[in-house]
């Protein structure tokens, strides 16, 4: 691979794209998944999120108000609600707004004046049954269940789906708010658990009503309300900037066997934090929250539903052994503190960027714990989950992601590539560097391939179109003739020509293969093809 800086193109990301996604999408789908003039010409600053929740009737009601500050002028301005919510007023200043809706997209005629670099305020009464999840976290909603004791366990997840499931938000990705007040009434025997932290709660008759800050940046479906008859115990971890609250919240029944399994937090964030850098949220604390599905990554509110056990619901997802040795969940979601909510994707079809690096994180936490070789084995174990059925950035501006393959073969793209950096320090600084440079920001994936080619000092273009825009793995194709190799790429795009590292008489050795066949002398005839390298090989 050439060692020169290298800068991806937007038309050689589309040239790809366009000639492996053919799908057909919607008006619906393009007021979702892109910048709308109606969104374009104001920026998110602070939301104030009023919600009540009655469980016995699935029903929520509030308010949402939302402060922006104006780019330039402009008199109408688009905010989302998902059907069945229903958007009943809309205030400006006191004066009732008039709005139009087009599906899940509402268009609001402004009366006063927008004057660029003014901060204005809407306030949007809502109210509604808010969509049930089905098999969440995947196809998200409001989950309504209930505990052991018939209490109700209540909590959301929409990633995907969009916050505008449930409260009514600017909801594109590209935006986050700067920091936001959540307040949830729920009855008054239960709690509710949301992001950052817990200010106060009044008591209002039958029901109480929890006030929570986020002061950090946060994306909309970071943002959760999770409702129970939560037991609660509180740590301190003392990090690289210092104390940091760590709360947790679980099921009574479950305290005990929570006080035991948690312990995986202390040592996720040592590991996570030698890797990526300080956590993201100091300000707003650590919280484990136990729900009635399997998990999300909500920023500061992590929730949790692996059963108490290690692996993915006891199981080992990389065949190893190695994955029974974390609790996947507390590991998984809580390294999307760093890629997901610290590092935020602007656009869905680069949703990589949160998953394969998390999924990635997952190896390096055995790495950090248990040693390279355990990392090592875990990820190239994982390759077994891969399908290569389309690839894994989707096309944009319609809320549309890739490939499942971005969560597997994403980790195993990352772990191929520490390979060619050949320099774990190197490495180290260069994954931390991302969670200081693109610090609480939005990104494309163009912007984090660049970065890595440039910190690298390798072109690693054609490696990011092979491995993200196509599902062709590379094959290496191979002859030994005494104590000659013959070898050569095929299955490839232009211009890749990824070294690899093999070990000749346990030597180590690099070749250099491209797509045109290459002849060089090897000091023996045992050769070794390194498995840390994502490749097929055939002997001829």
């Amino acid at each position: 691979m050439a060692l020169k800086k290298h800068f991806i193109s937007l038309g050689t990301i589309l040239l790809v794209l366009g000639t492996t996604y053919a799908q057909n999408f919607t008006r619906q789908d393009t007021l979702r998944g892109s910048i709308t003039p109606e969104r374009a010409w104001w920026d998110l600053n602070y939301y104030d999120l009023n919600v009540k929740v009655d469980p016995s009737q699935k029903f929520l009601s509030g308010y949402n108000v939302v402060r922006y500050k104006v780019l330039k002028p402009s008199n109408v301005l688009q905010i989302d609600l998902q059907e069945p919510m229903k958007i009943s007023t809309i205030t400006q200043d006191g004066k009732k707004l008039k709005f139009t809706s087009e599906g899940n997209a509402h268009f609001i005629k402004l009366k006063k004046k927008q004057v660029p670099g003014d901060f204005n305020e809407i306030t949007i009464e809502y109210s509604g049954n808010p969509r049930e999840a089905v098999r969440a976290p995947w196809d998200g909603g409001f989950s309504w269940k209930e505990d052991d004791e018939g209490q109700p366990f209540v909590a959301t997840s929409c990633q995907g789906l969009g916050a505008s499931v449930w409260w009514p938000n600017k909801d594109h990705m590209y935006d986050e708010v700067d920091s936001m007040r959540i307040s949830v009434t729920v009855p008054k025997d239960l709690m509710d658990v949301s992001n950052g932290r817990l200010e106060r709660v009044e008591e209002n008759g039958d029901y109480k009503t929890y006030h929570w800050f986020v002061d950090n940046p946060i994306n909309n479906y970071g943002v959760n309300v999770n409702i129970a008859h939560y037991a609660h115990f509180h740590e301190v971890y003392l990090g690289e900037k210092g104390p940091l609250d760590m709360d947790f919240y679980v099921l009574p029944e479950n305290l005990e066997k929570a006080k035991v399994q948690f312990t995986q937090a202390d040592m996720m964030l040592r590991a996570f934090e030698h890797w990526f850098g300080p956590y993201p949220f100091y300000e707003d604390g650590f919280k484990l929250v136990e729900v009635p599905y399997l998990g999300m990554e909500h920023q500061s509110s992590v929730t949790y539903g692996n059963k108490y056990a290690n692996g993915y619901l006891g199981r080992d997802l990389s065949g190893t052994g190695w994955g029974l040795l974390f609790d996947f969940i507390i590991i998984h979601e809580s390294g999307h503190e760093w890629f997901a909510n610290n590092i935020t994707y602007k656009d869905i079809a680069d949703m990589w960027v949160h998953e394969g690096f998390t999924a990635y994180s997952e190896n390096l936490y055995l790495d950090y714990h248990f040693g390279t070789k355990a990392s090592a084995e875990y990820v190239i174990g994982t390759r077994a989950n891969i399908r290569n059925d389309k690839p894994i950035i989707g096309p944009y501006d319609v809320n549309t992601e890739g490939s499942g393959d971005m969560y597997y073969k994403g980790a195993n793209i990352l772990h191929t590539l520490r390979q060619l950096v050949e320099d774990d320090e190197l490495w180290r600084q260069m994954l931390r560097g991302l969670n200081t440079d693109f610090y609480h920001q939005t990104v494309t994936s163009a912007q984090i391939e660049n970065y890595l080619s440039d910190k690298s000092g390798k072109d690693l273009s054609a490696f990011f179109n092979q491995y993200l825009r196509t599902t062709m793995i590379p094959k290496l194709e191979y002859k030994m003739e005494g104590n000659e190799i013959t070898y050569r790429y095929t299955n490839i795009v232009k211009d890749f020509d990824m070294p690899i590292r093999v070990f000749v008489e346990d030597k180590e050795h690099w070749i250099f293969p491209n797509s045109e066949w290459k002849t060089e002398k090897l000091e023996g005839s045992e050769l070794v093809i390194d498995k840390n390298f994502y490749i097929d090989t055939e002997k001829r």
